[in-house]
């Protein structure tokens, strides 16, 4: 970072209706990954804080991040909290950010948000995700007919998936961020902590290796994360399911679908870590995790929501 030049520093809230694609664009605005993706709605269950750097000739511009759960109608207290964090996101931010996925659309959630969006104070923008699968006439016209609904004062149409548009997007969310002192090092690209990054990661390669056979009321709980004196790193988690034959499906025939899990788990976060990983896990049935408060603050959500 050059010293002769201004610094500033603002929050981009990422909102948009469950699997729109939220946590794809902000490891793409990141420039790396920060946040677990999955073909599964509702992966994000907390809001995780990706940091981007962006430099222009006048200033060096950190971003904020703020990846958000999708909004959806909740059913349950995790949902409830889910939601509350959500919007929690969006306060106070300088930039909102509306994620909407062009081909399935989700009008029952997104209608809902766009009601909400259109009283809130923040300057809102909208983005329009898969522009590399939609087609362009329809595009178009749902892009008019949802700015009229949420009055934004930009729309943007990119593929989260390939980066097409993001660097135009990027450019354009920097130069609403104000001046400011940065609020993270340099280097930093995320404000989970290891232990919690470690969970997501195992957690997604449920979602990835399993697809539809684990439904969504699944968790990876933290039991031990401690570095060895040889530079390597020791990690215990707890993969907790709702029933007995989700208890099978997790550990597959002869243990062979958790060993690769793990095995895939482990190299992810060796990578990421930058040193040796050591990874073990276990599977627990408790069918009322969902309703447990020491679970909710693992996950960074709300008990009292």
């Amino acid at each position: 970072m050059s010293d002769n030049q201004d610094t500033r520093c603002g929050v981009v809230a990422v909102l948009g209706a469950p699997n729109a694609g939220k946590s794809t664009l902000v490891n793409q605005l990141v420039g790396q990954k920060v946040a677990i993706t999955s073909a599964k709605a509702q992966t994000t269950r907390a809001r995780m804080l990706g940091i981007a750097l962006h430099q222009t000739p006048q200033a060096n511009i950190q971003m904020l991040l703020v990846d958000t759960p999708g909004i959806f109608e909740p059913r349950r207290r995790l949902d409830r909290a889910m939601v509350h964090a959500a919007w929690e996101g969006a306060e106070a931010a300088d930039a909102v950010l509306l994620l909407v996925d062009p081909i399935k659309q989700r009008r029952h959630e997104l209608e809902p948000l766009l009601e909400t969006l259109a009283k809130r104070p923040e300057r809102k923008i909208l983005v329009l995700n898969k522009v590399d699968r939609a087609k362009k006439e329809p595009l178009l016209k749902l892009a008019e007919e949802l700015n009229e609904k949420g009055e934004f004062s930009e729309i943007y149409f990119i593929s989260a998936l390939t980066g097409d548009g993001v660097p135009e997007l990027k450019d354009a969310l920097a130069k609403l961020m104000p001046a400011g002192e940065w609020h993270y090092p340099e280097d930093q690209v995320s404000d989970t902590s290891e232990r919690l990054l470690a969970t997501e990661i195992t957690r997604e390669q449920l979602y990835q290796q399993l697809h539809e056979e684990l439904p969504y009321d699944s968790a990876v709980r933290p039991e031990s994360y401690t570095q060895r004196k040889d530079g390597s790193v020791e990690v215990r988690q707890q993969i907790v399911v709702g029933r007995e034959t989700q208890r099978a499906i997790v550990l597959g025939k002869g243990g062979s679908r958790i060993k690769a899990i793990g095995e895939a788990a482990r190299k992810e976060l060796s990578e990421v870590l930058g040193q040796k990983v050591h990874l073990f896990l276990h599977v627990k049935v408790d069918d009322r995790w969902a309703d447990d408060k020491e679970v909710f603050e693992e996950m960074g959500l709300d008990w009292g929501k």
